[in-house]
């Protein structure tokens, strides 16, 4: 049976910060004061959300061009990042609208807004927490149309870097 060879240092550090940086996004999201946001501003969260996806489908962009390129420094963490991050947007956005019954029946708490958003990306359906109102729905639209967009492109790319890292190791090896 042949050996498994250690991860170099630069793996280390990248899975060091992902976790550090997937750390940061879940303190951010259960702390950060969401309830600035919903129907009593609804014109700072649409910029706010409008703002966030853009900047974040941007980001993403511009990591799966690196990749393309060449030039890209850690592409797999920073696309791991980018997802999460996009996970966080989302679930804000939920939580942000759950305040208003109307608009989800069973979105109570930030957790509640997780797992949906959790089970709307891997499209597994629903159950106890259904968008009620038009905009809920709306933005569940907007979520899956990302996934199969943005997210699925970011997927992709990080798995086939992946994927030629580990041919280059082995060949390195051979």
């Amino acid at each position: 049976m042949s050996e498994i060879p250690p991860l170099p240092s630069a793996d280390l550090r990248a899975v060091a910060w992902l976790l550090g940086a997937f750390t940061l996004l879940m303190v951010g999201y259960f702390t950060l004061p969401l309830e600035w946001f919903g129907d009593r501003r609804p014109l700072l969260s649409w910029t706010v959300f409008v703002a966030a996806l853009g900047g974040l489908s941007w980001l993403m962009l511009a990591k799966i061009v690196g990749v393309l390129k060449g030039t890209a420094k850690q592409p797999v963490a920073w696309l791991a990042f980018l997802i999460f991050l996009a996970m966080i947007i989302f679930s804000a956005t939920y939580y942000a609208l759950g305040a208003h019954k109307a608009e989800f029946a069973g979105l109570e708490t930030r957790l509640d807004a997780l797992y949906f958003t959790v089970v709307t990306m891997a499209t597994v359906g629903y159950g106890d927490i259904t968008p009620a109102g038009q905009t809920a729905r709306l933005v569940v639209v907007l979520q899956i149309g990302y996934n199969f967009v943005f997210l699925a492109a970011a997927a992709g790319t990080a798995s086939r870097t992946i994927r030629g890292n580990m041919e280059r190791r082995i060949r390195r090896r051979g």
